[in-house]
């Protein structure tokens, strides 16, 4: 199967872009803002997904959302090792919308 459009790295996201994200439709069942947050968490980099974190929160929505399992992004991310960036924001974001 082909791709409908090749892959692009490194290329700058431009806020409409990044705020993009925040539209996303969950599959029947999911969390809206767990969906968001997952979708935004795998196609961005750390310093694009701290701008869309900041939208996120701004918006209102919930960086607490469970998924299926009963886990937030955060407990999903701290698994992977690589994904420290990713936690700091996490972290931030958790202690910003519990004040």
């Amino acid at each position: 199967m082909a791709l409908s459009q090749p892959a692009r790295f490194g290329e700058d996201w431009n806020d409409d872009r990044v705020r993009g994200y925040l539209d996303r439709q969950p599959p029947a069942g999911v969390s809206a803002d767990f969906h968001v947050l997952h979708t935004a968490y795998k196609h961005m980099r750390a310093y694009d997904f701290e701008r869309f974190i900041a939208l996120f929160l701004e918006d209102g929505r919930n960086i607490n959302a469970l998924n299926e399992n009963g886990k937030t992004l955060l407990d999903l991310v701290r698994e992977n090792p690589v994904s420290v960036d990713f936690v700091h924001i996490l972290e931030d974001a958790v202690q910003k919308s519990a004040e």
